[in-house]
């Protein structure tokens, strides 16, 4: 019997793994990643730019 105790403790913690991960991923797909692209593109155009007075 104690042996299936220590088995349920991993099962457990898949089980709450699991709910956790769909509830942090809820907003994801109405977001997306449409701004974190686009503050990508802008950090890129910053980077390509050069600088005449260096």
């Amino acid at each position: 019997m104690g042996a299936l105790v220590w088995l349920l403790i991993p099962l457990l913690a898949a089980v709450a793994a699991g709910l956790w991960g769909s509830w942090a991923n809820r907003t994801r797909r109405v977001r997306s990643d449409g701004p974190e692209l686009d503050g990508y593109a802008r950090f890129r155009a910053a980077m390509e730019k050069s600088h005449s007075g260096t």
